[in-house]
């Protein structure tokens, strides 16, 4: 029988992709979206689900178990982007950043544990980000945001191993999609003495995202992981000097790496 896979946030961007690429090779394909009535051209079905309602959770996990009777593999993949100095972003922003990007992914995994431990296997795939081994400029909400579910991953998978149920992070770098578009930005205020660095590194931030890689590299990866017999905890998938750049934060004093990225930002 086919893989039946779950992704959430799979209506657009890293999400949509991968959902059409493991079409083609043969899963069973859900995606999930906060108003899934616009994505009826989508080649997969999409069910609603908001990551910060518990209730959607259970009520579209419940649905695809009544449709499929079972979950072999749930892919972890909404998020939302937030850039800003800390000092300015709004708490309300910071504590919507974390539900969306930390505490939604928790419930998901809640929802989903139950059948795959009935089941006796089941495979959880996060998606973080390499911003989540950093703190990074203007993005230090998202980068702390990504990096405890990176940090809970590990403690999961020690706690699931008499289940024969496995978890693993994949971190992306960046990828051209439309996350720009939807994450929040802090404005750039007039009398913010933020307010020039804060504007070139955002300038920054767009292009790299502008001229990052084709979304299909990270589907490929998820497929490879999936075929995995033993799937390793964490995984990295980009450009060279962003995946290096976490092998030189483990190898370079703090001063000295911090001045590697001071540089880049141009700060």
């Amino acid at each position: 029988m086919s893989k039946v896979v779950l992704i959430t946030g799979g209506s657009s961007g890293i999400g949509k992709s991968i959902g059409e690429f493991l079409k083609e090779k043969g899963f069973v394909v859900y995606g999930t979206s906060r108003s899934p009535e616009r994505y009826a051209s989508s080649s997969f079905p999409i069910l609603k689900l908001d990551v910060r309602d518990a209730d959607t959770i259970q009520t579209c996990v419940q649905s695809l178990l009544e449709l499929e009777g079972k979950l072999d593999v749930l892919i972890n993949n909404a998020g939302v982007g937030i850039t800003g100095p800390i000092e300015e972003i709004p708490m309300a922003e910071i504590k919507n950043n974390f539900e969306t990007n930390f505490f939604g992914p928790l419930e998901v995994i809640k929802a989903v544990l139950p059948q795959m431990r009935k089941q006796g296997a089941g495979l959880i795939i996060n998606v973080t980000s390499i911003a989540g081994y950093m703190g990074l400029p203007y993005r230090g909400i998202y980068s702390a945001s990504k990096g405890a579910l990176e940090l809970v991953t590990e403690a999961y998978n020690m706690e699931l191993k008499d289940f024969n149920i496995k978890m693993t992070n994949v971190a992306p770098g960046d990828f051209a999609t439309n996350i720009a578009s939807g994450r929040f930005h802090a404005p750039v205020l007039e009398d913010s003495p933020y307010k020039q660095s804060y504007g070139n590194t955002l300038k920054l931030m767009d292009s790299h995202v502008d001229s990052g890689k084709d979304p299909k590299v990270m589907a490929q990866a998820i497929y490879n992981i999936i075929n995995t017999k033993k799937p390793k905890i964490h995984y990295k998938v980009g450009e060279f000097m962003q995946t290096f750049s976490i092998v030189l934060k483990r190898i370079l004093p703090d001063r000295i790496y911090e001045k590697l990225l001071i540089n880049h930002y141009k700060l």
